[in-house]
């Protein structure tokens, strides 16, 4: 399983919680789509994930911005996954940052936002936030790999409700 989080906005632990927390324990990798503010908050995103993939946001100390790129691509799924924080220039932007790193999907943060949008070339997929949800649902996404490609994806609360689920197949 992919698990995918963002914003998390903290400076003193992961404030993981709920099924938020059992789907970054039980997840092959997971997805930070930035804003962890202080460096212990990484780390401890760390100790719980068995492979976690960082992108630094816009409220990310110094600590944070050395060991983390603010954008990177990876596979899973048979999909390209390109991941960042936010980019000027909202939904085409995203989608103009996804098509240039040859994704199938975007993952990024921000908004605080969960949001699946597949109405562009490239599908978009912001889980929201887990801990500081700004009047939005506290938030994460969970997708799981298809036997014959793409993934199955779900928008998932913190109490373990989903609220959308979707499937991206391969191109």
């Amino acid at each position: 399983m992919l698990t995918v989080v963002s914003d998390t906005h903290s400076t003193d632990s992961h404030r993981l919680s709920g099924r938020t927390l059992e789907a970054v324990r039980e997840a092959d990798v997971v997805a930070h789509a930035g804003d962890f503010m202080r460096e212990s908050v990484l780390d401890d995103f760390e100790r719980e994930s068995t492979r976690l993939l960082g992108v630094t946001g816009n409220n990310d100390d110094a600590g944070v911005r050395a060991r983390l790129p603010d954008a990177r691509n990876f596979t899973y799924g048979g999909l390209t996954f390109a991941m960042t924080h936010t980019r000027p220039g909202g939904p085409t932007a995203l989608s103009l940052f996804g098509r240039q790193r040859g994704a199938d999907v975007v993952l990024f943060g921000h908004s605080h936002r969960p949001t699946y949008d597949a109405t562009g070339e490239v599908a978009l997929l912001n889980p929201g936030s887990h801990a500081q949800p700004r009047g939005n649902r506290a938030a994460h996404a969970e997708l799981e790999a298809l036997p014959d490609g793409g993934v199955e994806g779900r928008l998932v609360t913190v109490d373990g409700d989903v609220f959308e689920s979707f499937v991206v197949s391969e191109h």
